[in-house]
């Protein structure tokens, strides 16, 4: 077996010569116990921009992980060393200005030795063990050799080494002579070599494709057990995703979550930068019809968290799981990515940008079709030009818009009014900036539903018509985002078919845009088809499972249009306990609440739309109120009961169906109007005074009133019914009898 070129198999076990990295973090219990949360997070970055692609540029392979540290094979000495080096000296630029007690700094031991590899890929033997023990001995930010390993590199690479002369190793019957690299960034290597890559059309020659093996990296030096969660001495990686722990099954398609690219960037404002470079790729790949792609909204959740690839994947329930960081310097830029096989903690593809902001947009076309590419999905020429079409060329306006959207995902109403003015610039530095226009729409729209137009300083049609203004500009350059924004609109105004027509286009453009689902939610049920909306809430909610409140409010009315108002009661209140200030909710919920009997609630409910208010004020917020979202003519009733239950909220407790059937047997005429109308705002819950609304039938003052209130309470009136088909050939009086008859019978 010496010299490696002999194999011996005996029992799947195969013995070899390798070149063996040993590293770990210096002080890691330290670091954590200080500042965990800084800590994790600047190690996560280090893995994607330093560790992964410096292990595969010089073809390394991880195959052991040892508490915080890891076992790095390489096919010769020489790669293991130019790794090494090129790490330290990352790390000695990455430390400056940084005080001693927060660095995070790696020790490294290497040794060419005798290695066991096990039938499962594990490696074992002297190899290992004597890089193990030098990696102990080596100081912060040093690389120990032993003299096999020297041997090697002395005569191929131009190092400065101290010789530590002979030394007892741990657990090793015979010293060792060991050699300290001298690192720093004079230290030199023998070159690189670059690859240029091609990026959709156009040759960067800064655009170096480092990474297309499987590398499978546990931080690979030092830190492991933050990454995978390791125990000392497990060699089995628990952070491969199961799919019996994910709470969410997998989608028969390649599913893909974009995590929140790291900040690399010294200078100060490039966090929205950084974010848009994400929400651009996951808006880019949303498009690809092959693909199902998390909502942007639910991988934001963990932005600046050191979360591991297995829980993500099974949080949401992916399989690959994409991440990166961002470096920013002036007009300079480098961007880093991996796409990650949860289930098997291996990469699927790397790639790495260095060049300038002027050529950001190819580099995320390059980066858009690459994934692709790894994945095996097609990219039509129909969604590469919808992708193309959406897109600015203007890196300012790029920038503004980056920055309002991300506010104007926050859904709260003075980040809604600080997105509003940096889409209006983005408009303004791109006048054709089709999507900015319809987000400036949807805004709009957001605060009209949402009951802001106080703390936006406008009356509510003037909220409405602001937003009626920038969608017509966004229809002038369509994008899938103004379809949706349109969509929306017709619903408000109960044009159902409209509104399905316009929400079926954004799902086309953009398969995996949620808001779209929602937006064709509503149709579907302003239209009489709750059941079908029910199933677009359940996708919306699938793309994007740490969904915002409004998705609640969708589901909510799906269910109140198909009459259970029970689990209405439940989705809404349910939202609201997590999103106490989400307003959307506060309406819909206090109705059905009120329509449940359980007035108290209800009333506390509609409190706080006007905390504080006289009775008289809130009786009268029904009639000033009105619910964004039109149901058809065929349907027009679901709206009415949703109001009519705002009105039961509304009024006094002690105001029941008794006490209004009281005084419409004994009070004067307009108490007795006033009790008959009152009694059909609480639709079948009013079935007792049944008897009392027929004997009302025979005066006529109060007919019209009383016959309004039998069709509301609905099946429970059948009582009625030989009385008002008496009435029904009546002039005027007859049309009111047979739409109450209608309502009773049910057709």
């Amino acid at each position: 077996m010496l010299g490696g070129h002999d194999r011996m198999v005996e029992n799947a076990v195969q013995r070899r010569l390798a070149a063996i990295l040993a590293a770990d973090v210096v002080g890691y219990s330290r670091l954590t116990g200080a500042d965990e949360d800084r800590t994790l997070a600047r190690l996560r970055a280090l893995r994607s921009d330093l560790i992964d692609p410096t292990i595969a540029v010089h073809n390394g392979r991880v195959v052991k992980r040892t508490g915080d540290g890891a076992i790095v094979e390489f096919r010769s000495v020489v790669d293991a060393v130019r790794c090494a080096i090129e790490v330290q000296n990352a790390m000695i630029e990455r430390n400056a200005g940084v005080p001693p007690e927060r660095r995070i700094e790696f020790r490294i031991g290497i040794h060419l030795g005798d290695i066991v590899e096990e039938s499962d890929g594990d490696l074992m033997g002297d190899g290992v063990n004597i890089a193990a023990r030098l990696e102990g001995v080596a100081a912060p930010g040093a690389i120990c050799l032993s003299e096999d390993a020297y041997r090697q590199v002395k005569s191929r690479l131009d190092l400065s080494v101290s010789d530590l002369g002979e030394t007892r190793l741990k657990n090793i019957a015979d010293a060792m002579r060991i050699y300290s690299i001298q690192v720093g960034t004079a230290a030199k290597t023998a070159p690189l070599p670059s690859v240029e890559a091609t990026a959709i059309g156009i040759r960067h020659p800064t655009f170096r494709k480092f990474v297309t093996s499987l590398v499978v990296l546990a931080l690979a030096v030092g830190g492991a057990a933050i990454w995978y969660g390791f125990e000392g001495g497990s060699t089995t990686p628990v952070d491969v995703a199961s799919k019996a722990r994910m709470k969410l099954s997998l989608p028969a398609k390649p599913s893909i979550a974009v995590l929140p690219f790291t900040n690399m960037s010294n200078e100060a404002g490039q966090e929205n930068f950084v974010d848009g470079m994400t929400d651009d790729l996951i808006t880019d790949l949303s498009k690809v019809s092959g693909l199902f792609v998390i909502s942007r909204n639910s991988t934001f959740v963990y932005k600046g968290k050191a979360v591991r690839i297995a829980q993500v994947a099974e949080e949401l329930g992916v399989r690959y799981v994409l991440e990166g960081s961002v470096q920013r310097a002036g007009d300079r830029l480098r961007v880093n990515a991996q796409l990650i096989d949860a289930l098997t903690g291996g990469h699927v593809w790397a790639d790495r940008f260095d060049g300038s902001t002027a050529d950001l947009f190819s580099a995320q076309d390059a980066f858009l079709s690459k994934i692709v590419e790894a994945l095996k999905v097609n990219l039509t020429g129909d969604e590469r030009q919808e992708i193309a079409s959406a897109k600015t060329g203007n890196l300012k306006a790029k920038e503004a818009f980056d920055e309002g959207w991300n506010l104007y995902l926050s859904y709260k109403a003075h980040d809604t009014i600080a997105a509003i003015e940096l889409l209006k610039k983005a408009t303004e530095l791109d006048p054709e900036y089709g999507r900015a226009y319809a987000a400036l729409a949807l805004a709009y729209f957001r605060a009209h539903d949402s009951l802001w137009p106080k703390e936006f300083g406008f009356a509510d049609h003037s909220v409405w018509h602001k937003g009626l203004d920038y969608l017509e500009l966004a229809k002038k350059y369509p994008t899938p985002l103004s379809h949706t924004a349109e969509a929306m609109r017709s619903a408000y105004g109960g044009q159902a078919q409209a509104a399905r027509l316009d929400a079926g286009l954004a799902i086309a453009l953009d398969p995996n845009d949620p808001e779209a689902q929602i937006a064709m939610a509503w149709a579907l049920t302003i239209s009489g088809e709750p059941a079908e909306a029910l199933n677009s809430v359940a996708t919306a909610m699938r793309l994007n499972p740490n969904y915002p409140s409004h998705y609640a409010l969708a589901r909510g009315a799906a269910l109140f249009t198909m009459g259970d108002l029970k689990q209405a009661a439940e989705v809404l209140g349910n939202a609201l306990s997590k999103n106490p200030i989400a307003n959307v909710l506060l309406v819909p919920l206090s109705s059905i609440l009120a329509q449940l009997g359980r007035r108290e609630e209800a009333r506390k409910t509609l409190l706080k739309i006007r905390p504080g208010a006289e009775q008289q004020e809130i009786e009268n917020f029904p009639d000033v109120y009105a619910f964004p979202f039109h149901w058809d003519d065929k349907h027009a009733s679901v709206r009415e009961r949703l109001n009519d239950g705002l009105r039961v909220a509304a009024l006094p407790l002690d105001v029941t169906v008794l006490s209004l059937e009281a005084t419409l047997r004994t009070g004067n005429l307009f108490e007795q109007i006033h009790a008959a109308i009152r009694l059909g705002w609480f639709g079948p819950a009013a079935a007792h005074a049944v008897p009392t609304l027929i004997e009302a039938l025979k005066d006529k003052r109060l007919r019209n009133y009383t016959i309004a209130t039998l069709g509301k309470i609905g099946p429970p009136a059948k009582a009625a019914i030989p009385a008002l088909v008496a009435l029904q050939n009546e002039t005027l009086t007859g049309a009111y009898a047979k739409d109450a008859l209608f309502e009773i019978r049910g057709y």
